[in-house]
């Protein structure tokens, strides 16, 4: 018998802005106790949980019980391609070398360390053993500048409201000195009797920084920073250096950092107030910061250098002057050197420059498409740096970088058990040309002698919003539709900041449109250029990344053979005018302010997928959710697919799966997340008719 999808409710609601008057059937999904459901999901209404739990039965009879034979093979094949008993690199820091260790059959890390000139490894904290059966969102673990204690930070609900735990290394036992409802970052005092933390508010806002002085209650700990307008968001840091406690309060385009004296402690001093649109964060070495800003039009950024003691932005020296089309994406200062990480042409590149003599030095490679980043460790009086160099067909490899001697050496090349061979696949990077003109980079996958005459399925991947770029790195995941014969595509389109800034600025607010033509024109050059077929693709995008994927689906469902939405922004107008959530205040200068603006309000609505859903044949979908999700409430995507349900006109499968002990990021176990992708994957393999 056919499987009858799950109807949703309707239910009378209006709201008025700007003289409009818009109907929403579906708004009683939205929890009037979401901060309460954050923390305990089992406070969600029954009502609620009744159509989540419904979606979630279709879901398991219509796609994961009819395809559990593919889900089970595209797991087994990328777990063996996973080292599962594999190990970090050490980070030496003072007497010791700290680490991170997986072990074979287990889903979450070790932490350990060694004595840095060799001896037995003593494990510092054993992730599995804390876990249990539930969810176990891990952000890290700190040790403090004597090496006696471990602030580790914890989330157990997928809500992002973590715990710090204080941890005796010495016994291996944790102090009973736990830090709760915490943003998760945090950062010793040079003496180690203190930690800074970020403190969320009750929307779910980091706003203020405090000091825990070990052994007081947390009810007892001093307001260092508070920031006052809800579109700032605030974290806490430290400089390399070890001098100065960071503090940075930041919207999507604006900055603001604070110093502290890490030993002495003391008021935060402002290194230079905040200007619409000026951004900065700065490192320090002996006395001087050196500051990564756009300031002064410098919209790729430059590097200036100031005095820490008087760091006024009028005091600002240009030391890496601006250079159009070079973006300086990320700057750390050593002993003698800067380091910088720029992107040219859109590929990566990093600059050592000798602090005593202004020598320059570059590390590139010559591969067509390629990821590269950077690290800075733990330690700042040294001469080494490491970095992490990938391609779409070469695995992940690190290295130590000598910037006295030159010498360069392989630390680690990841590895694939099953095993890899490079050779075998090729990567390209073809440009479609937008609407406008503009060219958009798009990085391809396949195995080589494809056949490339518009037959071969292709899966195309985008994101495209807050600047960030899609790296050419190397997947383990992907190879299991590229070895099935697919195409694999990422489209660099606006939004990110692929091909500079300004690739990011005309894709963003008044020209937020571009990001979804850019995608759709990545799309018609692939069928055009023979790698795939109208109907043949499959597009996938996450986060604002399934805004665009529920864009798409509105603007061109004929291109489509289906259509991966993975926690989907879809409900951006309803949101952008709820500034109770989290997000909101901060994504205005992202999105535009509709509660403020009516040109805001009119842009959006014309795009937001939620109130642009049709009466017209959609694609098959598929749709992620988390259910504690503060980034992506879970609400959005469970009113889309009620919207599309209702308006469709035809009965392609359409998909709705809430993660019910999780948020943003999914399953927290790593062989939980392989199963996730697996199910997206056997969907996108469904849809290709490669069954």
């Amino acid at each position: 018998m056919p499987l009858t999808p799950p109807v949703a409710d309707r239910r009378d609601h209006t709201s008025t802005h700007h003289g409009v008057t818009r109907s929403d059937p579906y708004d009683w999904l939205r929890a009037e106790n979401w901060q309460e459901v954050m923390e305990e999901p089992e406070t969600l209404p029954a009502d609620i949980r009744a159509y989540l739990e419904a979606e979630n039965a279709y879901t398991k009879a219509g796609l994961e019980e009819p395809q559990a034979a593919l889900v089970d093979a595209i797991y087994r094949e990328i777990r063996g391609r996973i080292k599962e008993d594999d190990s970090g690199v050490p980070s030496p820091d003072g007497p010791f070398a700290y680490n991170s260790r997986m072990l074979e059959g287990q889903q979450y890390p070790l932490i350990v360390r060694t004595p840095r000139e060799g001896g037995p490894e003593t494990i510092l904290l054993d992730c599995n053993a804390e876990a249990g059966e539930g969810y176990f969102g891990f952000a890290g673990a700190d040790h403090d500048p004597t090496h006696r204690l471990l602030a580790w930070s914890v989330d157990r609900q997928g809500s992002e409201y973590y715990s710090i735990i204080i941890r005796d290394i010495a016994t291996g036992r944790d102090t009973g000195e736990t830090i709760e409802r915490t943003a998760g970052d945090s950062t010793w005092s040079a003496d180690g009797r203190a930690i800074y933390y970020t403190e969320l508010d009750d929307n779910h806002r980091p706003f203020r920084v405090r000091r825990h002085d070990l052994g007081t209650p947390q009810s007892a700990d001093a307001i260092v920073y508070e920031e006052n307008d809800p579109g700032f968001f605030v974290s806490v840091d430290k400089t390399l250096s070890g001098r100065f406690i960071v503090i940075d309060a930041h919207d999507h385009q604006t900055s603001e950092v604070w110093l502290i004296d890490a030993l002495e402690g003391g008021p935060p001093r402002c290194v230079a107030e905040r200007v619409e649109n000026r951004e900065y964060d700065i490192d320090e070495r002996r006395g001087t910061l050196f500051i990564r800003t756009n300031a002064g039009g410098a919209e790729d950024f430059k590097i200036v250098t100031v005095s820490a003691d008087t760091p006024a932005a009028e005091n600002w020296v240009d030391l890496v002057p601006h250079r159009e089309g070079v973006l300086v994406l990320d700057v750390f200062v050593i002993a003698n050197h800067m380091l910088r990480l720029e992107r040219h042409e859109g590929l990566p590149r990093i600059v050592s420059r000798d602090l005593r003599t202004g020598k320059e030095e570059t590390i590139g490679f010559a591969e067509e498409a390629y990821a590269l980043g950077m690290a800075s460790g733990y330690e700042f009086d040294t001469a080494t740096i490491r970095f992490t160099y990938a391609s779409p067909t070469t695995p992940s490899r690190i290295y130590d970088l000598d910037l006295e001697t030159g010498a360069r050496t392989l630390l680690k090349e990841q590895e694939v058990p099953s095993g890899h061979d490079p050779s075998a696949y090729e990567t390209r990077r073809i440009l479609a040309t937008a609407a406008d003109g503009e060219t958009v980079p798009v990085t391809l996958t396949f195995r080589k002698g494809l056949t490339l005459d518009g037959s071969a399925p292709c899966l195309l991947y985008g994101y495209g919003a807050y600047g960030m770029a899609m790296p050419a790195a190397f997947s383990v995941s992907n190879l299991s539709l590229i070895d099935r014969g697919f195409v694999h595509a990422v489209a660099h389109v606006r939004g990110g900041m692929d091909k500079g800034y300004r690739w990011y600025r005309m894709g963003r607010q008044a020209h937020k449109t571009n990001t979804f033509t850019d995608f759709i024109a990545a799309a018609e050059t692939l069928i055009a250029s023979g790698y795939t077929g109208k109907g043949s693709i499959v597009a996938q995008g996450g986060s604002a990344g399934g805004l665009l994927i529920g864009a798409v689906a509105n603007m061109r469902p004929d291109l489509w053979g289906g259509l991966i939405a993975e926690v989907p922004f879809v409900d951006v107008l309803n949101t952008m005018l709820d500034d109770t959530l989290p997000l909101t205040p901060p994504e205005w200068p992202e999105w535009g302010n509709p509660i403020a603006s009516v040109e805001d309000y009119r842009r959006i609505a014309a795009y937001a997928p939620y109130e642009n859903v049709e009466a017209k044949a959609y694609p098959p979908m598929l749709v992620l959710a988390g259910l504690t999700d503060p980034r992506v409430t879970y609400w959005e995507p469970a009113k889309w697919v009620a919207r599309l349900r209702a308006t469709r006109t035809n009965d392609n499968p359409l998909y709705l799966k809430t993660h019910m002990g999780a948020g943003h990021g999914g399953a927290s176990g790593r062989f939980d997340r392989i199963k996730e992708t697996a199910l997206s994957y056997a969907f996108a393999v469904v849809c290709a008719g490669k069954a």
